[in-house]
């Protein structure tokens, strides 16, 4: 069989500069595949469809990532519904329609497993689509990656297009937001510790009861399984359209606290606010479609945080020579 992507390949990582897309092109770039094509909002607003087809034309790509989004945590979402189902739904159709129609050879889509059922069975598989309701405090964003996995797979279905999805779990790492409202939980939790640390804090309140499961990827990690799918992956028309990708592990909101505490070297008490919200309550993906194929985790929860914390911290000391 011919190689599903080749280094003379021109790549086209939509979103380079978002965490998941900046590591899907440190991956491509270990690989071998330095002819990687990237463009900042500013050279090509994805919401404006003309715009992409214009881009398309000029730079003719021939493999393309779909990693740009509109993102955030549970307050941004319920802030921002209309922003994240808008916003999200114009950049999917313009893209991967025009991937498309330009004549792109290959297309990765990358989803969420936010797309998953609240309450659907654990650990999650992929055939849970569509089976219950989603949790309401990011059915928006869901809704619309779901129209993107669906997009991808009727395009396969009647054109024959080669379009791939994959489904990563909760990501953290390089060139994550840590923004104090509209940052996920992991990096929300650095933030919260670090601060707290730095002035002494007796004590740390974190939001709901810390009882929700949830499973952590490194984007490193993510990106290695991107590149592992552009390479190797080619489902059959009767087989499973997208993929989950993650540890297989998850722990408890208190737990993780407890680990980001550590990490930062915050000695103070949790507390814990239980008038907010927690969210689904267990969130853990089934990732044995990804190991069958022979791909699997590599980083750590407790080596990813501790770069991760070192990452952050390196971060504002920039902020602060550069101020």
């Amino acid at each position: 069989m011919a190689a599903l992507i080749t280094p003379a390949d021109r790549i086209f990582v939509a979103g380079h500069r978002g965490m998941a897309g900046s590591a899907i092109c440190r991956a491509l770039q270990r690989a071998g595949y330095s002819n990687l094509l990237t463009a900042s909002r500013a050279e090509l607003d994805l919401e404006d469809g003309p715009a992409v087809q214009r881009w398309f034309a000029e730079h003719q790509p021939t493999v393309v990532v779909l990693a740009a989004a509109k993102v955030g945590g549970i307050q941004a979402n319920n802030t921002y519904p209309a922003d994240f189902l808008l916003e999200n739904l114009k950049i999917q159709t313009n893209v991967i329609e025009t991937v498309w129609r330009s004549g792109v050879r290959r297309l990765l889509f990358l989803g969420s497993s936010c797309i998953y059922p609240k309450f659907a069975e654990q650990p999650i598989r992929e055939d849970a689509l569509l089976t219950g309701p989603l949790e309401p405090t990011n059915e928006w964003y869901a809704i619309a990656k779901i129209t993107g996995i669906k997009l991808c797979e009727a395009l396969r279905r009647q054109h024959g297009f080669d379009a791939i999805s994959l489904m990563p779990t909760n990501l953290y790492g390089p060139g994550d937001n840590y923004h104090p409202t509209n940052s996920h939980v992991l990096p929300a939790l650095i933030r919260r510790f670090h601060e707290a640390a730095e002035r002494g804090d007796a004590s740390v309140t974190c939001w709901g009861t810390g009882t929700p499961l949830r499973e952590f990827l490194h984007v490193d990690d993510l990106g290695e399984a991107c590149v592992f799918a552009l390479e190797h992956w080619q489902p059959g028309p009767e087989e499973q359209q997208f993929l989950n990708v993650g540890t297989g592990v998850d722990l408890t909101i208190r737990e993780l606290a407890e680990a980001v505490a550590a990490a930062t070297g915050f000695q103070g008490e949790i507390h814990w606010d239980a008038s907010k919200p927690d969210g689904t309550p267990k969130k853990q993906l089934d990732v044995s479609l990804l190991a069958e194929l022979g791909w699997r985790a590599r980083i750590p929860l407790a080596e990813g945080l501790r770069r991760t914390v070192a990452e952050f911290r390196d971060g504002l000391q920039q902020q602060e020579v550069r101020l």
